[in-house]
Formats: structure tokens, C-alpha cells, sequence
């Protein structure tokens, strides 16, 4: 399969997901994006390539990145950032600042959770409903993150994004606790 082949099958896999996950029509979406509704079922089926100027419209009527319409990555998606990658928006003078740890589309619930993980340590969880995102940030250890069955190691300052519909296991193999804030973003029930 092309590349072209790739980004038209995401492009139509992640509209149909996201317009659904809105819980827009497609006379709805048609009418926020400013796109014919002919043009919607044809992208959704994969039948044709639109302008990127189509692919900026229909995302800012979604409220997600082009790059969220266009990535065609199968199976669970797992983002590390380094906390030397973490990017600082404000600071000043006296010290003050924050950090911008990680970040996802969130078209529902949001939950943020407090964890400590003692050596040998580990809480599996079952598959989440489609759509639901987990966000961690490691403040102290070392985070042994499981996703379907594959392991990263999630360092003291680091963050991970994962998609939580799968199995997953946060586990600490170290010899110190793991301190680590956590947020759940949970699809809205239509």
C-alpha cells in the first residue's frame, strides 16, 4: 500500500471516528466544516484525496489537528516525552514557570489521579472504551509502562501518552517508589 494509499484509508478511519465521537451528522459536520455532505461520504469511504485546505476545515470543525486526521498508525499509540522536551511556557524572574508535560485531544471526561508505586509493584488494567487516553507524568523512579503486551521505560521527569483501549500495566521494577501524576480522558457517552 502507498503512502497516499495510508493517509486516504486514516483520513477516512479517523473522520468517521472523530465525527462520531462528536456526535455529528454528516449534514452537521458538512455544515460546520463549510464541505459538501457528498464530499464527507466520499472521504469517509476512502474514494477520493482532498485539498489539505478540505483536511484544515474539517478538523477545525472536529476541534483536532490535522495531524490527528492524518495519522495512520495502527494498534495502540504510545508517546514518550523526554523532560528535557517538555516545553516551558511562562517563566520569571523569581523563579516561577510551568510546564507543559503532555497533551491530548480530550472530547470528554478528564480525571487527574495521584500515584505512588512501591518496588515490585504493578496495577494492571483491562481495555477502557474506544477512545479513552491516558496521560502520565513520572516525578520521582521510574515508570515501567506496559501497552498491549510491549514495555517502556517511563523516566523520572518524563511523560507517556497512550491510547487506553487495550490492556495495560504501570509497574515499578526499581528499587525506589514511583511517584507520578496520572490523567484519564474518557470518551462522552452519546
Amino acid at each position: 500500500m502507498s503512502d497516499l494509499d495510508l493517509l486516504t484509508q486514516s483520513l477516512a478511519r479517523n473522520v468517521k471516528r472523530w465525527r462520531t465521537e462528536r456526535g455529528f451528522t454528516l449534514d452537521t459536520l458538512a455544515g460546520r466544516a463549510g464541505v459538501s455532505r457528498g464530499m464527507l461520504i466520499q472521504i469517509e469511504q476512502a474514494r477520493t484525496n482532498p485539498s489539505i485546505g478540505t483536511v484544515v476545515k474539517i478538523g477545525d470543525a472536529l476541534g483536532v489537528s490535522i495531524t490527528t486526521l492524518l495519522d495512520y498508525e495502527q494498534g495502540p499509540k504510545v508517546r514518550i516525552v523526554p523532560a528535557e522536551q517538555a516545553v516551558r511556557l511562562w517563566h520569571t524572574d523569581a523563579g516561577s514557570y510551568n510546564r507543559l508535560l503532555a497533551g491530548t485531544e480530550a472530547p470528554g471526561p478528564l480525571e487527574m489521579w495521584d500515584w505512588r508505586l512501591m518496588p515490585g509493584d504493578g496495577s494492571p488494567s483491562d481495555p477502557h472504551p474506544t477512545g479513552t487516553v491516558e496521560l502520565v507524568h513520572v516525578m520521582a523512579g521510574e515508570l515501567t509502562l506496559t501497552v498491549d503486551g510491549t514495555e517502556y521505560r517511563v523516566l523520572e521527569g518524563a511523560s507517556a501518552s497512550f491510547e487506553a483501549d487495550t490492556p495495560h500495566t504501570y509497574g515499578n521494577k526499581g528499587d525506589v517508589p514511583v511517584e507520578m501524576v496520572m490523567a484519564v480522558s474518557v470518551p462522552p457517552v452519546h
